[in-house]
């Protein structure tokens, strides 16, 4: 199931994005799927879904927007390995 969303955008948003609608929608599906994954709120698979790109386009586009593809920190990572005892 699917729902769309109506977003009311100014008059000439699209030519100062060098964007059509379905690019900027696309766009800010991306946008949204990267953040909120960066911000652990939805896995890369969920994410992926809602971008409407594949799971592997959706981790290289990860880096356009300088987010790593780890949802776990370094330190979080040497923590758990500490405890794997």
């Amino acid at each position: 199931m699917s729902v769309a969303i109506t977003l009311d955008m100014p008059d000439g948003a699209f030519s100062a994005l060098r964007k059509s609608p379905n690019e900027f929608t696309a766009e800010m599906r991306l946008a949204a799927a990267v953040k909120w994954y960066e911000l652990g709120i939805i896995s890369q698979e969920k994410a992926a879904k809602i971008s409407g790109l594949s799971r592997e386009d959706f981790i290289a586009s990860l880096a356009r927007f300088k987010v790593s593809p780890f949802q776990y920190s370094v330190e979080e990572i040497d923590k758990e390995l500490s405890n794997a005892d």
